[in-house]
């Protein structure tokens, strides 16, 4: 599997991904896993997924920010020391 594809698929792991994901039936009755603890399982990750995109941008835009400020900074050091 690549990196930021979801089982094997194109499309990169998003909340929304997590929250829809479906999962096949096993058997007759009740074998398998119980679906509404998978469902709640998944909406806890999509919302944790989420939570560390925002923070991702977050710190994209601080990053940002801070290298304007330290070129905006060592151009005027630069303008200080040209006579």
């Amino acid at each position: 599997m690549r990196h930021g594809t979801v089982y094997g698929g194109t499309e990169q792991l998003h909340p929304r991904l997590v929250r829809e994901r479906n999962f096949s039936t096993v058997g007759l009755g009740r074998r398998g896993l119980d679906p509404q603890e998978v469902r709640h399982f998944l909406h806890r990750v999509a919302h944790e997924l989420a939570t560390l995109r925002q923070e991702v941008a977050r710190l994209h835009d601080e990053n940002t920010r801070i290298k304007r400020a330290l070129r905006d900074w060592q151009s005027a050091q630069a303008r200080r020391r040209t006579p």
